[in-house]
């Protein structure tokens, strides 16, 4: 345990977008990591912007919206990750959910993090993402714990439009180690070229820092290459997390994918006063108090097929 006054000497940089689906499906190893490493590290978030306001337009958004759903539908079928029954379109930007994640890091890590679940849930439960200031605002309106004039306020700021910004430019300069990947995964994450002939970090990718040198592991990954890199650079830093009951996990996380409780929890599933919601391909799990206020537990959600 760490002073609080004291910044941890493990650095982790999370380079994502709250719209990518391998992100999404990353979800499992990510929070299973941030359990295991509890205060031990700096964890950090840099938003990438996936889908940038100088991307060229569609020509035929329709058929765009229908090949996205195809590629969604293929990352999920490697990750498990759940995805929407019916995708609306593809997103227009990643900048205004960037800029409400980023802007919620200001009320603390667990508001912030209940913030980019429900931003990811726009898209991949929902299948309406939030790419404008209104729907991302809407998306995460009923968190609890969130002081709503404040996000509003701070995700329109020069402040943190400059944060995202510089986050931006962050995962524009990857270290060279992801300039070329090989590996068995289906998304072992090389950098990708940008349109200016440049390179950004794939999504996600990880970045561990220690005073020793650092260790890069990009895409989609399995936790024990992360478990490797934390324990070449800090041995004993890593350790696995008393697993809770499924109540006790579903009352912390809110919110569980079937990969999720597998990789977090221990014991018969589901809790009895879980909230299934139904998906594209499998269930997501809602603690009854989220359900009763997220935009597809509460009332209006679509029913169930």
């Amino acid at each position: 345990m760490t002073r609080a006054t004291e910044r941890p000497a493990v650095e982790v940089v999370e380079y994502t977008d709250p719209l990518c689906p391998w992100a999404w499906g990353s979800e499992p190893v990510f929070r299973r990591l941030r359990a295991a490493l509890a205060d031990r590290v700096h964890w950090r978030r840099a938003y990438c912007v996936l889908f940038d306001h100088d991307d060229d337009p569609a020509p035929d958004p329709a058929a765009e919206t229908a090949w996205y759903a195809r590629y969604v539908e293929d990352v999920s079928a490697h990750t498990r990750a759940p995805r929407a029954r019916q995708l609306s379109r593809v997103a227009a930007s990643s900048w205004p959910s960037s800029l409400v994640a980023k802007a919620a890091e200001r009320q603390g890590d667990e508001v912030a993090g209940r913030v980019l679940r429900r931003l990811r849930e726009s898209v991949f439960v929902l299948g309406e993402p939030a790419d404008t200031a209104a729907l991302a605002e809407s998306a995460v309106r009923s968190v609890p714990g969130l002081d709503r004039a404040r996000l509003a306020t701070d995700a329109a700021s020069e402040a943190v439009l400059e944060a995202v910004r510089a986050d931006r430019a962050e995962a524009r300069r990857p270290v060279r180690e992801v300039l070329s990947v090989r590996g068995g995964s289906p998304h072992p994450g090389a950098a990708k070229e940008t349109a200016d002939g440049g390179y950004r970090y794939a999504l996600p990718t990880l970045l561990v820092r220690a005073p020793v040198g650092c260790r890069v592991v990009p895409g989609w990954r399995p936790y024990e290459e992360y478990a490797s890199a934390f324990e070449e650079l800090a041995p004993g830093l890593l350790t696995d997390a008393v697993r809770p009951s499924p109540a006790e996990a579903l009352r912390r996380y809110r919110s569980l994918t079937d990969p999720e409780r597998g990789a977090l929890t221990d014991g018969p599933w589901p809790p009895d006063d879980a909230v299934r919601v139904q998906t594209g391909n499998g269930p997501l799990w809602l603690h009854p108090e989220e359900a009763a206020v997220h935009p597809a537990g509460g009332p209006g959600a679509p029913a169930a097929p």
